[in-house]
């Protein structure tokens, strides 16, 4: 689950790491008076799920409070394009007016799961403030690493160690270290899946602070933080993945215009697989799950055919605990309700698959029943054409 920068800065600074003075404001005039309380320069910030707000002109800087209403009257409200929004944009909704800092210098920090070494592990690097892809794939060498041992976090040598790796002055050291170490208490805390924040300054007094703040939680483990499950702002979210999460639905939307209902994520994976190698791009991620019901079924069907990218559909079972009946029954129901005109590939193995078979080619509709993954894949992508 994606949180806005706000939230995270207030996370980050419940475990000890220093984030500047900054109040939301979701009106001109709550703008106003947050620059005010601030006092000075400020700077005005979208609060949007997606990267590069500076690039597209949601992150200004202040000079008072009358400067930050004009700023807010322009942000408020437009929908800002970044690299990772898409051409359709965001709707900005609120802004955070944040305290300016007199920066020295701009690292960056972060934490993520190494899956391969089934540990978590801190980045660090002195090349703050830019994309760390960039980074990564230009000077590598300017990343630098330590391994978080499971049970201990991250320990006081291997924070110093990494403060000086980046080139962080002998007078700012502990204070970055220290930074560091509630940086990785907050993202165990909170059971995040990334904690990121870039850049991580350095002001000319010697303090250091998190001048802006990722964090992403895990959401298998939300029901350990029911105090975080009410940050999830869902005019963030695509409405589809929103609307299937309201039915336990593991479905993401995605750019190609193959729909997909598979049970099983590796399934599912492989499906979304097959349909590149033979030409198409799947329009979503869709696992039903092992033991759907034919009421999940009807209601995954429906939102996989409400995407209007949709031009075929790929039904791919192997029915185990989810009969293939069962799973006939569901789709049949729901194309009827939903007079569905777009081509259907249905291709099933497993317990009841005849009975599965009868009831689609009973069913009066258009359905083409394939023979194996591969024949799926290149029916419905030629259909799709």
């Amino acid at each position: 689950m994606k949180i806005h920068e706000y939230q995270a800065k207030a996370l980050l600074a419940q475990y000890g790491v220093p984030v500047p003075r900054g109040e939301v404001a979701r009106s001109v005039e709550e703008v106003e008076a947050a620059a005010r309380e601030i006092g000075g320069p400020v700077v005005v910030k979208a609060q949007i799920h997606a990267g590069g707000r500076g690039k597209g002109g949601g992150v200004k800087v202040a000079k008072d409070a009358a400067e930050a209403v004009e700023i807010a009257k322009r942000m408020l409200g437009m929908r800002l394009v970044t690299h990772q929004t898409g051409p359709e944009g965001r709707v900005v909704q609120r802004v955070l007016v944040e305290q300016t800092l007199p920066i020295e210098r701009e690292l960056y920090l972060a934490i993520v799961l190494d899956r391969g070494l089934g540990k978590l592990v801190f980045m660090a690097s002195a090349a703050g403030g830019v994309e760390i892809e960039e980074v990564a794939a230009k000077q590598p060498e300017l990343i630098r690493r330590e391994i978080i041992e499971p049970g201990l976090g991250l320990m006081p040598f291997q924070a110093r160690k990494l403060a000086y790796e980046i080139g962080v002055p002998t007078a700012s050291a502990n204070a970055a270290a220290a930074a560091m170490m509630a940086l990785t208490r907050a993202y165990e805390g909170v059971d995040a899946s990334l904690a990121e924040i870039n850049p991580f300054i350095l002001a000319r007094d010697g303090k250091a602070c998190a001048l802006d703040a990722k964090i992403n939680l895990d959401d298998n483990a939300l029901y350990r933080h029911k105090n975080l499950i009410e940050l999830r702002d869902l005019h963030e979210e695509d409405p589809l993945e929103v609307e299937a999460s309201r039915f336990g639905l593991n479905y993401i939307k995605l750019e190609g215009n193959v729909g997909c209902m598979v049970n099983g994520a590796g399934l599912a994976m492989a499906t979304m697989d097959i349909i590149q190698h033979s030409g198409g791009s799947p329009a979503n991620f869709l696992d039903v799950g092992g033991g759907a019901s034919a009421e999940q079924i009807r209601n995954a069907f429906r939102i996989l055919v409400s995407d209007r990218s949709v031009r075929a559909v790929l039904i791919n079972i192997f029915g185990g605990i989810l009969r293939c009946d069962v799973l006939a029954t569901g789709v049949v129901a729901a194309a009827h309700e939903l007079k569905v005109r777009v081509p259907i590939v249905v291709r099933m193995e497993g317990t009841n698959v005849e009975l599965g078979r009868e009831i689609l080619t009973g069913s009066g509709l258009n359905f083409t029943v394939a023979e194996g993954m591969k024949d799926a894949a290149e029916k419905v992508v030629r259909l799709a054409q």
